[in-house]
């Protein structure tokens, strides 16, 4: 979009409302609309009578307005209300320092008196029609054929379709591709088998060739096909990616990948599926693009007349705040993009708070660096990728950042990469995830970095559903990211179903120095589980019907021995260095930390497991692992511990409790999740 230049007699109005406001309450206020006009004041909620003023067109009309307030010296709070509609973003909204707020005078970007605002990152497509080409009808099952519409996108303006790339585990986040989205909700690209997976049956050329054999002869249906892609965990049960199909040899049921191939190779029985496949289009919610042609093709799940029907175009994000402080974007919906929702590099006290935001080709929000920035009660789902990056902090000197994710509802995340990509991925040092509900989602609630985070009084269930060897918290290989607290979390109904299951907080390989107290863990699977580290503490939880309540091992005793030891490939060693482990401010604020290798770090020794209760399921369970070197202190294991009401899943201690004569403290449990405030009406 081009930036409005403003005429003498508008600059002159504007400045007139700023000596207004000045003498005083040091506040403006804008308006921007759909049917706006970017030559008015914005001083209007509604355009007058004669419609010669009215509210601003656009958010970069409101912003450069902003702008010349402050050029002018104002240094109040400003707010900018969005009427209700729909907004399409051809190119990122972009805040700098000079559109900043102040504590007590932010600029905030919210929706008027709960309008419904919408911000697009695409397009919407219209003009579909009954197929009529032969050559395409030959492709498509006849049975189908009559269900499936086709529309022009070049002939309605849009020939940029963007990329498919590898992606997933290990990879780059690239944008998405163009996307279809239709009744609010992303539809899917036509698919062999629509549902579930089909096995690698072979490798015959070595796990890293590029190929792999197939069972059946399905491929011989996509004699057009040029452009078919495979999704699969290739490997391992937690990691997955997309590749290209370079080949389908028909004859010997081969399928050759473009470089780069699966990540760590191929693997006999291990899961796929074909996507990308016009001759797959069979059932509703089906879309697939010709990208030469330019023809989207589509069967639509409800008559087109019934919901609007978008694709995403851009790629850039949608808000991009660098250095801002005290911006505040509040109430509106983002959605229909291929890159991420919200963008925050540094500044200070920047808020995303009440909005929805979904059906994102990347990241929801990232929060990057800075202090006190943050997202609050917002709801995030249907990412292709992760819900929130945050991370801010400065682990060298141990300065915490306090960045935030709070009162927020994330669930269908990982929706395009389904490992690694977290509601929330959390580094650096001092943030916080708190009064957060997650769930459903095939790999990690959480996944965790760094030093003196706080998790608490989050609800996460009916995670890792899709994947092995995972955990709904997840953190590892590092003696030195300590200070991390999961406190007064409620975790349950979480199952992993593959390879080593799941786990509900996973200190994996070697992860020390984390304080587990409080939580609750209901059908959690193996629900603390310390994986070779030291130092961690598991205290005052409650444990119902877990296998096991806690686990520890000596790994690096064992097969992780190689890996953990000096030189080996966790590098546990050079991370010791590059902190200075024993010197300030670690060897201070982690004093256990310091003298670490005074003793052979292999040894999971310092572990405390004390004031726990634990009722069915399976206690514990200790592998290489001797008890003298654990701290086992007053648990109450199999008694009945007087709950308030079980069957509801309230796991609260009726006061009467053995547990209290061991020194038990009351869990709140009535202050988990998420809770009412004026932006979420006890959603």
């Amino acid at each position: 979009m081009t930036l409005f230049l403003l005429s003498s007699g508008l600059l002159l109005l504007v400045m007139g409302c700023v000596t207004s406001v000045e003498r005083q309450e040091q506040s403006v206020t804008y308006y921007v609309s759909p049917n706006g006009n970017d030559a008015w004041s914005g001083q209007l909620a509604s355009p007058n009578g004669d419609r010669t003023d009215g509210p601003f067109g656009g958010l970069e009309r409101a912003r450069d307005a902003i702008r010349l307030l402050r050029d002018r010296g104002f240094d109040g709070g400003v707010t900018v209300f969005i009427r209700g509609g729909t907004y399409y973003l051809e190119e990122s909204l972009q805040l700098s320092q000079p559109d900043s707020g102040a504590p007590g005078r932010p600029v905030t970007y919210r929706n008027y008196k709960d309008e419904d605002v919408r911000l697009i990152g695409g397009k919407k497509v219209g003009g579909f029609v009954s197929i009529s080409d032969p050559e395409i009808l030959a492709r498509i099952a006849p049975e189908y054929q009559d269900k499936i519409l086709r529309t022009n996108l070049r002939g309605q303006g849009i020939s940029d379709f963007g990329e498919m790339k590898p992606r997933g585990f290990g990879r780059p986040t690239y944008p998405a591709g163009l996307e279809l989205f239709f009744d609010g909700e992303p539809m899917t690209l036509a698919r062999w088998p629509s549902d579930g997976w089909v096995k690698i049956a072979g490798v015959p050329n070595g796990k890293n060739s590029g190929q792999f054999m197939y069972s059946g002869d399905r491929p011989k249906r996509w004699t057009e096909a040029d452009d078919v892609w495979v999704h699969g965990y290739w490997t391992w049960d937690w990691a997955d990616s997309y590749e290209r199909v370079e080949s389908i040899d028909t004859e010997y049921r081969i399928i050759t990948t473009r470089e780069p191939h699966g990540v760590y190779g191929y693997k006999k029985d291990q899961r796929f599926y074909y996507l990308n496949i016009l001759e797959e289009l069979d059932r509703p919610g089906e879309w697939y693009l010709d990208r030469q042609s330019g023809y989207l093709y589509f069967w639509p799940p409800k008559p087109l007349n019934e919901a609007d029907c978008f694709v995403s175009i851009l790629e850039e994000p949608m808000i991009s705040m660098e250095n801002t402080e005290s911006v505040r974007i509040e109430g509106v919906t983002l959605e229909c993009t291929r890159g991420n929702g919200v963008e925050i590099h540094g500044g200070a006290r920047n808020v995303v708070a009440g909005c929805v935001i979904r059906n994102i080709g990347n990241i929801g929000v990232v929060v990057d660096g800075g202090t006190e920035n943050g997202v609050t009660s917002c709801d995030i789902y249907e990412v292709a990728d992760g819900g929130v990056n945050l991370s801010g902090g400065d682990r060298r000197t141990l300065t915490e950042a306090r960045n935030f994710v709070r009162n927020t509802h994330f669930h269908d995340f990982s929706r395009w990469c389904r490992t690694y990509r977290p509601a929330v991925r959390l580094s650096g040092v001092g943030n916080h995830i708190v009064n957060n509900l997650i769930h459903d989602a095939p790999h990690m609630a959480i996944g965790f970095s760094g030093n003196d985070h706080l998790i608490q009084f989050n609800e996460i269930h009916h995670v890792c559903w899709e994947t092995g060897d995972v955990g709904a918290a997840y953190i590892g290989r590092d003696w030195t990211e300590r200070g991390n607290i999961v406190r007064y979390n409620f975790f349950h109904h979480i199952y992993g179903p593959l390879t080593h299951g799941a786990m509900s907080v996973y200190l994996d390989d070697a992860a020390s120095g984390t304080t587990i107290y409080g939580n609750v863990f209901y059908q959690a699977s193996r629900a603390a589980f310390i994986g070779g580290g030291r130092d961690n503490t598991v205290e005052n939880n409650i444990f119902v019907d877990c296998k096991p309540s806690v686990h520890i091992d000596a790994r690096g005793l064992g097969w992780a021995k190689e890996y953990i030891a000096k030189g080996g490939g966790w590098h546990m060693y050079d991370k010791l260095e590059r902190v200075n482990h024993d010197e300030p401010p670690y060897g201070t604020r982690y004093p256990k930390l310091a003298d670490i290798l005074d003793n052979d770090p292999a040894v999971p020794l310092g572990n405390r497991i004390i004031r726990n209760v634990s009722v069915g399921g399976e206690w514990l369970n200790l592998q290489g692992v001797k008890r003298e070197w654990v701290d086992f202190d007053d648990n109450l294991v199999d008694i009945d511990p007087h709950f308030v009401d079980p069957e509801n899943m309230n796991f609260q201690l009726e006061e009467d409790s053995p547990a209290y004569k061991l020194g038990f403290q009351r869990i709140p449990m009535e202050c988990i999740g998420l809770y009412e405030d004026k932006w979420r009406g006890g959603r």
